[in-house]
C-alpha cells in the first residue's frame, strides 16, 4: 500500500515477499483517508487503519471482507483532534487484547508549543463491537493503559527500559571503541542526564522474599548518585548508588547499592540521578538480586 498519497494502492507480493504477484490496483477513494495505512485481520474481519485528512488529523478505519477490498469507511479509531497532528497508526493484538498506537506531539508540547517534527508515540487499547466495527477511542492522553504484567527486576534491565524518562536521551555503541568494557554492537545506553531527572519503571514486582542488592552499570567523568525512591519523585529513599569517575562516560563499572531493609511486593521504581551540573554520567542497565 502506498504511504504518503491521498490515493490507495495495493500489490499482491510472491512467496519472497519482495516479487510482485500481480498488478497494482488502485482502489476507490475512500472518505477521509490521507495516508499511513495499517493493515490486519481480526475475528474474520480485514481493517485497514489510516491517518484521516488533515489538519488536524485522526485515526480512521475502512473494513473489507477480503484483503484486496473492497473497503467501507467506517469512521474513526480516535477523533480529530488539534491536540495533534500526524497520526500515523498502528494496531496490534497480544495477550487477548488489543491496541492502537499513534503519533502526537505531546512530550514536545512539554517544552514549546512552536512546530517541529519531534512527534512521539502513544498507545490505547482498543476494543471491537459485536458486528466488528470498532469502539471510538478517547485521546491517548484520556486513556489508562493497563499493565500487562508486573515487572521482573531480578535480571539485567537495559536503562532505556522506562515508563517515562524526560530530558533522557539514549545512543548505542559505536563499534571499534575499546574503551566500551560492555561493549555489544545492538546495545543501547542512556545519556543526556542532569541534575534531577528521573527514570521510572512501572510495576516492579520484588516479591514475598525482596530484594537487597542493586546493581548498575554507570559510565562517569565526574561525581554524582543515584537515588533509588519506592512509588514517586518524593517516595520512600530505598538506597543511594554513588557514582564515581570511570575514566569515561563510555567506559562502564558496575556500581552497588544496598537495600535496608529488603524491598518487598510491587512499586513503581524511580532512580533520581543528582550531581552538578549536566551530562553527569551515563546509564546502561542495572538488575537487582
Amino acid at each position: 500500500m502506498y504511504w504518503g498519497n491521498p490515493n490507495l494502492y495495493s500489490v499482491k507480493l510472491g512467496k519472497d515477499m519482495t516479487s510482485l504477484a500481480g498488478p497494482i490496483v488502485k482502489h476507490p477513494k475512500i472518505q477521509d483517508y490521507q495516508e499511513g495505512p495499517w493493515f490486519w485481520k481480526h475475528d474474520g474481519h480485514y481493517y485497514m487503519a489510516f491517518a484521516s485528512t488533515c489538519c488536524p488529523e485522526g485515526i480512521g478505519y475502512a473494513m473489507s471482507d477480503g484483503p484486496e477490498g473492497p473497503w467501507e469507511y467506517k469512521g474513526h479509531i480516535m477523533d480529530h483532534t488539534v491536540r495533534t497532528r500526524g497520526n500515523h497508526p498502528g494496531i496490534i493484538e497480544y495477550k487477548g487484547k488489543s491496541y492502537v498506537f499513534g503519533l502526537n506531539y505531546d512530550i514536545m508540547h512539554l517544552k514549546t508549543f512552536a512546530h517541529a517534527e519531534q512527534r512521539s508515540v502513544s498507545c490505547a487499547e482498543m476494543h471491537y463491537n459485536e458486528d466488528g466495527t470498532i469502539r471510538e477511542v478517547p485521546y491517548f492522553i484520556d486513556n489508562v493503559v493497563e499493565q500487562v504484567k508486573p515487572f521482573n527486576p531480578y535480571r539485567r534491565v537495559e536503562a532505556e527500559t522506562m515508563a517515562w524518562g524526560y530530558g533522557l536521551k539514549t545512543d548505542r555503541y559505536v563499534p571499534g571503541d575499546e574503551s566500551q568494557l560492555d561493549y555489544n554492537p545492538t546495545n543501547m545506553y542512556v545519556h543526556g542526564i542532569d541534575n534531577g531527572e528521573v527514570l521510572i519503571v512501572r510495576g516492579v514486582d520484588f516479591g514475598k522474599k525482596g530484594a537487597r542488592t542493586m546493581y548498575a552499570s554507570i559510565g562517569s567523568d565526574g561525581y554524582g548518585c543515584v537515588e533509588i525512591h519506592l512509588d514517586s519523585e518524593d517516595g520512600p529513599l530505598a538506597a543511594v548508588i554513588p557514582v564515581s569517575p570511570t575514566g569515561g562516560e563510555k567506559v562502564f563499572n558496575t556500581f552497588v547499592a544496598k537495600f535496608k531493609p529488603r524491598i518487598k511486593g510491587t512499586h513503581d521504581l524511580v532512580f533520581k540521578f543528582t550531581g552538578v551540573g549536566k551530562d553527569l554520567f551515563t546509564f546502561d542497565w542495572w538488575r537487582c538480586k
